[in-house]
């Protein structure tokens, strides 16, 4: 369960890194840059942290299709990035792909943990 916090922090942190990454106008402007190295610094170690129980291959893709998801969400009501069914579509697969992966992740540890007969 710890762990899962820790990812939840990288997902937040990431998205706050890379909101701060827009605001900061190509590092123009100091405040937001260092929004964009606070975030993903806690990002990457809220993620290392994580790491600790969580598999590598489950981690990274709850973390990089969360934050890929939310932060296009983030970008079409913040900042009136182009939506359309495409989109939409493209959102539900991502979000769908992170279910499959971790019911899946899921019934091999089940699998593995269930005694031989």
């Amino acid at each position: 369960m710890k762990s899962y916090l820790a990812l939840s922090i990288a997902i937040l942190s990431e998205i706050f890194g890379t909101t701060m990454l827009k605001l900061s106008d190509g590092f123009s402007s100091v405040l937001p840059s260092i929004g964009v190295v606070i975030g993903m610094g806690l990002a990457f170690y809220s993620l290392s942290i994580s790491l600790r129980t969580i598999p590598l291959s489950l981690a990274y893709a709850i973390w990089s299709g969360a934050g890929t998801a939310l932060t296009a969400l983030i970008g079409i009501l913040i900042w009136n990035d182009p939506f359309n069914l495409l989109t939409g579509i493209s959102l539900l697969i991502i979000i769908g792909g992170l279910v499959l992966l971790n019911s899946s992740n899921h019934a091999q540890q089940v699998t593995e943990n269930t005694p031989a007969k």
